[in-house]
């Protein structure tokens, strides 16, 4: 059985995980272009090696980030995203939103 530690459950079944994809920084939206944006949403690296990604404790929804051995599947660490992300990102609202 393989086991992924979760910053906030502790050690669990990797069953209980959903994988989000690579951790890359998003681009401003009210000046990205919609081929970027969709570049950012669907194309990832997928280069082999150490990798840092997303992942999601599935019965508590809690995200997460885990750096992973896409060559060994090992998984090396996780941590909150808390300690990645320091900063709320705030959008601003179009006119037709506001």
């Amino acid at each position: 059985m393989k086991i992924m530690h979760c910053p906030l459950n502790g050690p669990r079944n990797i069953s209980e995980f959903a994988p989000g994809g690579e951790v890359t920084r998003m681009p401003e939206p009210s000046l990205t272009s919609d081929e970027a944006w969709a570049d950012y949403i669907w194309m990832h690296n997928n280069h082999a090696g150490v990798v840092t990604e997303w992942w999601c404790h599935v019965p508590t929804s809690y995200w997460f980030i885990a750096e992973r051995n896409t060559i060994t599947d090992e998984i090396i660490r996780t941590y909150p995203a808390s300690q990645l992300y320091t900063e709320r990102m705030n959008f601003e609202q179009n006119a037709e939103n506001k």
